[in-house]
């Protein structure tokens, strides 16, 4: 059997066909890098969203069709509202990272209502307000998983699955229903909500793709990552590292006791749903990882290209004291400090630019081990190793030293970005082939596994942080 994937992140499209054993054929991708006309602001264009989602999917299809079923992965918290009749976007797409909305959650705290910017439910208030105030024209709301399903259905299918649900702060605690009281708060018509389905599970014909194959499987990307590195049972844990990086633990049945965010500073989330039954999670929150690299290569230029930042630290054992905070865009998890600021601490005349660059990816492989921390506090269990996949799982320095900021093992990602597998997983357990979730763990099989070999100082490391917080006191305070 084989799967096709649409795989949509946050500067691209990408489609690729999965086979039952794991392997990924076919790739083809497109640029769709959003746009920010103020600071702040971040817009996307959704109809060349859907547009290269089709490209990109009958492409594959062409090179190595045809399959048995689709599965979508997507990034989440990214909203689109379109004409129900027409299927046209009344306006913008907003991004995740899209900020206009930071004074309508402070002001909805004052009666009681913990949103998030990054969240769809006051994006989807914004543009209502801006394209239909009166609340009078037929729309319909989805998150980008919805919205390439409606692409890819030619319309037939409004649907979103639990865990993109799972994050717009749309739904009641236990996510059995969207909120009315809300809905009622942001002027949000229940009407423009897609049907919530499960992650695995066929929801419909694909039917404008040749073959007409069947929509099994959706999932936010971070989700899809956590399956895709066959984290399915109780304790089990990965980070995605890429320009950000996402930690998520795999719980089981039972939901977090907490509502908005833990005392760790993580959120519950739903891990998937399969026949009507939610496995919940927790996820912790890194800001700024491989942004730090970037930042050495682009605004320092002490590096040509990412992997040179592996080569430039392995000239020095250890970073000789210097010590880098990666708070370009403030703390998150446990912290959450958004007026943080990175911060390179510990210079003498002897810091060379190995130093530099090695504390910088210590200072990431630290704030890894934050994540951990957090997340072991708000689950209540221990995390024994970790499972590690994104662009910086490619670079050794970072990952030995997540190992030895963390003391754990660090299992690394055969494909450097599981979502395209792990959404290929949903969909096989629901077309059969694959026939519980639990037989997913048994076809995870790392890249490599790396020991701690030495012990970092994380009493060093937290006295860093202290220094790194509440920078711009104003924005220290903001807290959603």
């Amino acid at each position: 059997m084989s799967i096709l994937v649409v795989d949509v992140g946050t500067s691209s499209v990408r489609a690729a066909i999965v086979h039952d054993d794991t392997s990924i054929t076919d790739v083809f991708t497109r640029p769709l890098l959003p746009s920010s006309p103020e600071p702040g602001l971040v817009e996307f264009d959704a109809a060349a969203m859907a547009a290269g989602a089709l490209e990109v999917a009958i492409a594959a299809l062409d090179a190595g069709g045809p399959v048995d079923a689709v599965g979508i992965a997507n990034q989440r918290g990214s909203t689109v509202v379109w004409d129900r009749a027409t299927g046209e976007p009344i306006g913008p797409g907003l991004g995740w990272q899209d900020l206009r909305t930071v004074g309508t959650c402070l002001v909805l705290q004052a009666d009681g209502f913990r949103f998030a910017p990054n969240a769809s439910a006051t994006k989807i208030s914004w543009l209502l307000d801006r394209f239909d105030p009166d609340r009078k024209r037929d729309l319909c709301f989805g998150t980008v998983d919805t919205w390439v399903a409606w692409t890819l259905s030619g319309g037939a299918l409004h649907v979103t699955d639990a865990t993109n649900a799972s994050v717009t702060s749309l739904r009641t605690f236990d996510m059995t229903d969207w909120s009315s009281a809300v809905l009622g708060a942001l002027r949000i018509p229940a009407a423009m909500l897609p049907t919530v389905v499960d992650s695995t599970g066929v929801v419909g014909a694909a039917s404008a793709l040749p073959g007409a194959p069947a929509i099994a499987g959706l999932a936010g990307d971070q989700q899809a990552s956590l399956l895709g590195q066959g984290c399915v049972r109780r304790g089990m844990a990965k980070i995605t590292v890429g320009t950000g990086a996402m930690l998520d633990v795999c719980l089981g049945d039972t939901r977090p006791a907490f509502d908005v965010r833990g005392k760790g500073g993580t959120f519950p989330i739903v891990a998937w749903r399969a026949g009507g039954h939610d496995v919940w999670g927790i996820e912790a929150i890194m800001l700024s990882a491989g942004t730090n690299v970037e930042w050495l290569r682009d605004d320092l230029g002490i590096i040509e290209h990412a992997a040179e930042s592996h080569d430039v630290a392995t000239r020095c054992a250890e970073s000789g004291g210097v010590w880098f905070v990666p708070a370009l865009l403030g703390l998150g998890t446990p912290r959450w400090d958004f007026g943080a600021r990175g911060t390179l601490l510990g210079l003498t005349r002897g810091s060379g630019r190995p130093e530099v660059v090695r504390s910088v990816l210590e200072g990431i492989a630290h704030r890894g081990a934050d994540l951990v921390e957090a997340a072991e506090t708000d689950a209540g269990l221990a995390i024994p190793s970790l499972r590690v996949d994104g662009g910086m799982s490619a670079n050794p320095t970072f990952v030995q030293a997540l190992a030895d900021a963390s003391q754990r093992p660090i299992e690394i990602s055969p494909v450097l970005e599981a979502t395209t597998l792990g959404a290929a997983l949903l969909a096989g357990l629901a077309v059969g082939t694959w026939k519980h979730p639990e037989e997913l763990a048994d076809l995870w099989s790392p890249r490599a596994r790396i020991e701690p070999q030495r012990v970092l100082d994380r009493a060093q490391w937290r006295t860093a942080v202290d220094r790194a917080a509440g920078w711009i006191p104003d924005l220290s305070g903001i807290d959603f």
